[in-house]
């Protein structure tokens, strides 16, 4: 028994899956770039400005995806102990409710993750100075809190603040700062798109869930908004991630090769209208939240490119 939630019943002989395969679900890998691609573009933002080591960046990189996986499998934990995700849903990873892993051992796996991810970022502390201190730790945090502790932040309204300033500004230029040890506006204005993306990408999760979510007392942002005002924010949040490429081009911080980014509008709209009218939770999961996903991905890469090699 896990905090008054029955034992998940076990998987049926001859049918589980290797170890491996089942962790490598629950870290949900689909969603790792949304922490790869802003360290990429932090990365490359330092070497528009003339720094790079790679040993450097590959530590970065390694940690951000640590944090990220120790996010999604606290999330996991939390959401099943507090009765938010039932069998069946889309949106978590399975693996607690098919009996592939134990609650308890999904939480280890979790605060193992936090623990690679620290390790890594002690490292960078020792090379790149306190701030990073600073910044691994408030991530770990926010990262554990989002679902756990007592007053998480994805169930009181807070998760896509959360989302915004930890998967937009804080991982570019915390990846800036381990290679420059300094800040700029070029990192800065690199992130807001970026952070505009991300944040996307959980108002389309919320806006699936909307209605679990209700029924379960999850408070998200979608819930206070209802779907009319949480697709005005999705629409708002991807206009604002091109109308701060291009500002950021027109007010010459960002790369003119940056505006190339803009190639992606079409996907963008055809996202858009998968949002919009898409009520399926499966369909919304492929065409909306992955859809988002990519869209993110594929602005970001582009953003890293023009950065790179101008």
């Amino acid at each position: 028994m896990t905090a008054g939630r029955a034992t998940p019943p076990h998987a049926a002989p001859g049918a589980r899956p290797s170890v491996a395969s089942v962790w490598w679900r629950a870290a949900r890998p689909f969603s790792l770039t949304a922490s790869l691609t802003p360290v990429l573009v932090g990365v490359a933002a330092a070497h528009h400005d003339g720094r790079f080591d790679l040993l450097r960046a590959l530590a970065t990189l390694l940690g951000a995806v640590a944090i990220q996986i120790g996010t999604n499998l606290i999330n996991d934990y939390y959401d099943y102990v507090r009765g938010v995700d039932e069998p069946g849903m889309v949106g978590p990873s399975g693996v607690i409710h098919q009996g592939l892993l134990p609650p308890e051992g999904v939480r280890r796996g979790g605060l193992l993750a936090f623990g690679v991810g620290a390790a890594l970022g002690l490292w960078l502390v020792a090379s790149a100075g306190w701030p990073i201190l600073v910044l691994g730790v408030l991530s770990v945090l926010a990262g554990y809190a989002y679902t756990g502790g007592p007053l998480p932040l994805g169930y009181v309204g807070l998760g896509d603040l959360v989302v915004c300033l930890f998967m937009g500004p804080g991982i570019v230029l915390g990846a800036y700062y381990v290679q420059t040890r300094a800040l700029g506006p070029t990192p800065l204005w690199a992130s807001l798109p970026l952070a505009a993306l991300v944040t996307a990408i959980l108002v389309v999760n919320n806006l699936r869930d909307l209605e679990s979510d209700r029924r379960k007392g999850k408070r998200t942002l979608a819930t206070l908004l209802g779907r009319t005002g949480t697709l005005r924010e999705y629409a708002l949040l991807v206009a604002a991630a091109y109308a701060t490429l291009v500002g950021g081009v027109v007010a010459g911080v960002l790369p003119p090769l940056a505006l190339a980014s803009l190639l992606t509008l079409p996907a963008a709209w055809r996202t858009w209208q998968a949002v919009r009218t898409v009520t399926d939770p499966p369909t919304l999961t492929r065409e909306g939240l992955r859809g988002t996903a990519r869209l993110h991905q594929r602005v970001g890469l582009v953003l890293a490119a023009a950065l790179a090699v101008t």
